[in-house]
C-alpha cells in the first residue's frame, strides 16, 4: 500500500452462503479472471480462500469466498459488497450447465472426469475483463501482466476490508482516461493498446450493458470500439458471461493446441480448429478449456517470443 494511505475498515463484512448443485472446484472456477501471478485484484490464500477485488456499479468491493464442506461461503466488503454477494452464484458457475458437455473423444471425456469442477464463471462485468485482454493483444503473457499490475497498483484504490496485502481495486474509467502517456510507456503499453483502452472506458456504460446481451451480441458491441477485435471480444464474454460457445480465434497457441490433441495436427490453423471443434457447439469452449487442462500440447519448437519492455526505451 503507498506510504500515507490507511488501510480501509478491517471489521466483519457481509455473508452469504451457497450450495451449489454439483462439484466447484473454486480454482477452476475463477481462476481465468486471474491476470498472473502477481494480479493485484486476486489472490489465492494457503488456508483455500480466493480473494478478488471489483469495480462494481455500486463502488469498489472486495470478495473472499471459501468451499467448506458441499457449500460455499462469500464474505465481501467495500460500496460494492452487496452487488458482490448477489452475484456469488453465478459468479461461481451456477448459470453455467456442465451436463449439457457430450464428450466425442477420448481425451475430453477423461479430462472431463478429473476435473468435475469445472464451471465456468460469468462475472457481470465487462470493463475488468476488457482492459487486460486489450493489454494482453500481441505481447508476451508476462508482458501483458506486469502492465496491468503496475497500472493497477498504480491508479487503483487499496482494497476494501481485510485483504491481503498489495491489493488494489482496478481504476474507474474516467482514471483510466487521465493515466499520462508516458505512464502507459513505463508500464510497456504501445500506444496502440493504450489508445484502444481510451477508446473503450469513454464509452465504459454502453460496454457495461452488453453483460445483458447475448455473447453474439455483446461481442459484436465491443467490437464496435476501434482496436477490439474477435480475439479480444472472445476473451472478454467468456469471462464476462460465461460463454460456453464462444471460442478464441485469432490465437498464437490455441489451433495448434487443439489440432495436436485431437487429430495430431499441431500446424492446425483457426479454420481447422473450429471444424476440429463443431462436434461440439455449443459448448466450444468448454472443449477448449478441458483440452488445456488435459495437459496434452505439443512440444514446443521454437523459442519463446522475446519480451520487449518499450519502457526501457
Amino acid at each position: 500500500m503507498p506510504p500515507g494511505v490507511p488501510r480501509q475498515a478491517t471489521g466483519p463484512g457481509r455473508v452469504r452462503e451457497w450450495v451449489p448443485d454439483g462439484p466447484l472446484d473454486l480454482g477452476l472456477v475463477l481462476g481465468p479472471l486471474r491476470r498472473g501471478p502477481g494480479d493485484p485484484t486476486f489472490r489465492a490464500t494457503p488456508d483455500g480462500s480466493v480473494w478478488r477485488t471489483s469495480l462494481t456499479p455500486a463502488g469498489p468491493g472486495t470478495l473472499r469466498v471459501c468451499a467448506y464442506g458441499g457449500g460455499v461461503r462469500g464474505e465481501a466488503w467495500g460500496p460494492g459488497a452487496g452487488w458482490l454477494l448477489e452475484g456469488l452464484p453465478e459468479l461461481l458457475g451456477a448459470a453455467d450447465d456442465p451436463s449439457a458437455f457430450v464428450p466425442r473423444h477420448r481425451l475430453l471425456a477423461s479430462a472431463r472426469h478429473r476435473r468435475p469442477g469445472l464451471r465456468l464463471t460469468r462475472s457481470g462485468l465487462v470493463l475488468e475483463s476488457l482492459i487486460p485482454s486489450i493489454l494482453e493483444q500481441k505481447v508476451t503473457a508476462d508482458e501483458a501482466y506486469r502492465a496491468w499490475r503496475l497500472l493497477v497498483r498504480k491508479f487503483g484504490e487499496p482494497a476494501p476490508g481485510p485483504a491481503p496485502a498489495r491489493m488494489y481495486v482496478m481504476p474507474d474509467p474516467r482514471t483510466w482516461a487521465l493515466i499520462p502517456s508516458w505512464e502507459w510507456h513505463r508500464a510497456g503499453v504501445d500506444n496502440k493498446r493504450a489508445s484502444t483502452i481510451l477508446r473503450a472506458v469513454r464509452v465504459a456504460a454502453r460496454l457495461e450493458q452488453a453483460v445483458g446481451m447475448e455473447p453474439g451480441a455483446a461481442r459484436a458491441r465491443l467490437e464496435l470500439v476501434p482496436g477490439v477485435g474477435p480475439w479480444t471480444s472472445t476473451e472478454t464474454v467468456q469471462r464476462s458471461h460465461g460463454a460456453a460457445d464462444e471460442v478464441t480465434v485469432g490465437d498464437l497457441h490455441l489451433p495448434g493446441i487443439v489440432g495436436w490433441a485431437l487429430a495430431g495436427d499441431r500446424d492446425a490453423d483457426d479454420a481447422a480448429m473450429l471444424e476440429l471443434l463443431e462436434p461440439y457447439a455449443g459448448q466450444r469452449h468448454r472443449a477448449a478449456r478441458l483440452i488445456l487442462l488435459s495437459g496434452r500440447v505439443p512440444a514446443r519448437r521454437a523459442p519463446k517470443m522475446p519480451r520487449w519492455d518499450i519502457g526501457q526505451l
